[in-house]
C-alpha cells in the first residue's frame, strides 16, 4: 500500500513537471496554429498513441458508466481547455494562472460534498491552500499590475471548476476496475467528439503542410505524446490511487515549474518575488499533503 501510494505521488509529480513546461510548446505553436487547432491535433495524436500502446477495448459498460466517461471527456478534454484558452483572450495570463490554481480548493469542496466516504476536508489542506496561493500570487503578479477583467476572470474560474469536476469524475472512473490506459482513451474519445462542433466556430484549418516545419512537428509531438497521452494516464492513475484532492494539490507546483523553465529555456529574469513565491507554493503543497501528525494521510 505504501509503495503504491508512493508510485501515485511520483505519477502526479511527473505529470505536473511536464504540464508545467507545455506553455513553451504552446507559445511556439501559436505562431502558426490557432488554440483550438493545437487542442484538436494534440488529443487526436494522444488517442492514437494510447490505441497503439494498448490496442484493447472495453467490452461492456453500463449506461451510468458510459455517461461518466462522456462527462469526463467533456469536462477535462474539451471544455477545460476551451475555457482556459478563451479566458486568455479577455484577461491577463497572470490572472488566469492564479484563478486556475484555485482548482484544488474547488476539488476539495466537491469531494467533501459528493465523496464524503473517501475525501475529507482537513485543516492542513486549508492552511496549505493559503500558503500556496500566496506564493502563486507573488509569482503571477511579479512585475505586473493586478487588473480585473470580469469576462476573462469568470471564464478562468469556470475552467478551474470544470477541472475540479473532471478530477471527481476521474476518481469515480477509477472505481470501475478497468485499466487506466483504456479509461483514459475512452475519455479522450468523448472529449474529441465534443470538440468537433467547436472546430467550426473557431475556423479550424487542417493545413497539414504546417507539420513539415520540424519546430511545429516536435512541439505537437511533445504535447500529443507527452502532455496528453502520457500525462493524462499518469494523472488518472494518481487520482485512482491518491484520490482527487491529494492529486489536485500538485497543481500548486505549475507556476513554480513555469518560473524555473522560463529561467532555463527562455532565459527570463528570476526575481526575489518569483523565488519567494516558488518556495511558498512548494511549502503549501507539502502542508496540504500532510496531516496534523506530520505523516501522510491514507485515503
Amino acid at each position: 500500500m505504501v509503495s503504491e501510494k508512493r508510485t501515485g505521488h511520483l505519477a502526479a509529480l511527473l505529470t505536473i513537471l511536464i504540464w508545467g513546461t507545455t506553455f513553451i510548446s504552446t507559445k511556439i505553436l501559436l505562431t502558426d496554429f490557432q488554440p483550438v487547432e493545437i487542442l484538436f491535433f494534440r488529443f487526436i495524436m494522444g488517442y492514437l498513441v494510447l490505441l497503439t500502446a494498448y490496442p484493447h477495448h472495453i467490452k461492456r459498460l453500463g449506461g451510468k458508466q458510459e455517461i461518466t466517461f462522456a462527462a469526463a471527456g467533456f469536462c477535462g478534454v474539451c471544455l477545460y481547455y476551451l475555457l482556459e484558452n478563451v479566458s486568455l483572450t479577455y484577461t491577463m495570463a497572470s490572472n488566469v494562472g492564479v484563478i486556475i490554481s484555485v482548482a484544488p480548493f474547488i476539488t476539495a469542496i466537491l469531494a467533501h460534498l459528493f465523496m464524503k466516504s473517501e475525501e475529507r476536508l482537513q485543516i492542513n489542506f486549508l492552511i496549505g491552500f493559503i500558503v500556496a496561493m500566496t506564493g502563486i500570487i507573488l509569482i503571477s503578479f511579479n512585475g505586473s499590475q493586478l487588473k480585473l477583467n470580469p469576462v476573462g476572470d469568470i471564464l478562468a474560474f469556470a475552467a478551474a471548476f470544470v477541472w475540479a469536476c473532471y478530477s471527481i469524475l476521474t476518481k469515480r472512473i477509477g472505481s470501475f476496475g478497468l485499466p487506466v490506459i483504456l479509461t483514459t482513451r475512452r475519455t479522450f474519445f468523448y472529449g474529441i467528439l465534443f470538440m468537433i462542433p467547436t472546430l467550426f466556430l473557431f475556423d479550424f484549418q487542417l493545413d497539414m503542410p504546417r507539420f513539415t516545419d520540424m519546430k511545429n512537428l516536435l512541439n505537437i509531438l511533445y504535447l500529443g505524446i507527452g502532455a496528453s497521452a502520457l500525462c493524462f494516464v499518469t494523472w488518472n492513475y494518481a487520482v485512482k490511487i491518491l484520490g482527487a484532492v491529494k492529486t489536485s494539490i500538485y497543481i500548486y507546483m505549475v507556476p513554480a515549474i513555469t518560473v524555473i523553465t522560463s529561467m532555463l529555456v527562455l532565459k527570463e529574469k528570476v526575481t526575489f518575488l518569483s523565488i519567494t513565491g516558488t518556495i511558498l507554493a512548494v511549502v503549501g503543497l507539502f502542508l496540504s499533503e500532510y496531516n496534523r501528525t506530520g505523516s501522510k494521510e491514507d485515503e
